[in-house]
């Protein structure tokens, strides 16, 4: 596989866990339109935008769109982002197949109103190095 098919397979690996899955916060990846996504779920959009040590690494920032319900106040977006920092910032996540994502530090900012839901945007910086 590229170097791209890896990171994406490298970062959702995170959201696919039994430790993210009981958290019970719906995630999907950036331009997946969810049916009945609810009124709290996460899009997940990875950004490669940078050059690695090598051919085969790569370095971005990973855009974590958090959606609660409007009209609650920020404290729910800032629960999930607090919870996304325990499983990402200032982790290291190594695969089986020898490649590994290091996450930098995290910041959140409120976007605002969106039909029924209140939207902030979690970011994180990573580097991916492949093998």
């Amino acid at each position: 596989m590229g170097k791209y098919v890896n990171l994406e397979k490298d970062v959702f690996s995170v959201f696919d866990s039994a430790a993210w899955k009981a958290e019970s916060i719906k995630t999907f990846p950036g331009n997946f339109v969810a049916m009945n996504s609810g009124n709290e779920f996460l899009r997940v959009s990875i950004i490669p935008s940078g050059n690695g040590i090598n051919i085969t690494s790569i370095s971005g920032i990973i855009i974590i769109d958090i959606f609660t319900s409007a009209g609650s106040g920020p404290h729910g977006s800032l629960v999930i982002a607090d919870k996304l920092d325990s499983f990402l910032q200032g982790k290291t996540l190594s695969t089986t197949v020898g490649s590994s994502v290091q996450f930098h530090s995290s910041t959140m900012i409120p976007k605002g109103i969106e039909g029924s839901l209140h939207r902030a945007s979690y970011t994180i910086p990573f580097n991916h190095f492949g093998v």
